[in-house]
């Protein structure tokens, strides 16, 4: 199946929000922020979609945070799943990369402001 045509879907532990993305998404990037390890209890990985290849199949229970006067992030209201992060008129979307269903066809290929990660972590180094 060509990247272009690949669908992907995910949603949260509750399933109270489902999605789904067609065509090509960006590699996983590890985000070491304290915005991030806060919001997801360690790093964020994630990856990105256009929003016109996103789709919002069920939303019930998803809400937006605004986190800075430049993003907002989106949880489930019911289990408390990290799902997205937005910057503000973008036209892409932050999708948490642990929440695709497998297979992802994705890499992991760079960390973020990792002089901000935790004592308690040691980075690998990636390929």
């Amino acid at each position: 199946m060509a990247e272009v045509d690949r669908v992907r879907t995910g949603g949260c532990l509750c399933e109270g929000v489902r999605y789904k993305t067609v065509g090509e998404l960006r590699d996983v990037t590890n985000c070491f922020c304290i915005q991030c390890q806060k919001t997801s209890g360690h790093h964020f990985a994630a990856t990105e979609a256009d929003l016109s290849q996103f789709e919002l199949v069920n939303h019930a229970t998803l809400r937006w945070y605004e986190s800075s006067d430049a993003a907002k992030r989106g949880f489930c209201n019911h289990c408390g799943s990290s799902l997205f992060w937005q910057r503000n008129g973008a036209q892409t979307i932050s999708i948490t990369a642990g929440t695709l269903d497998k297979p992802t066809y994705l890499a992991t290929t760079r960390n973020i402001f990792v002089e901000d990660k935790s004592d308690y972590h040691d980075l690998p180094v990636l390929k």
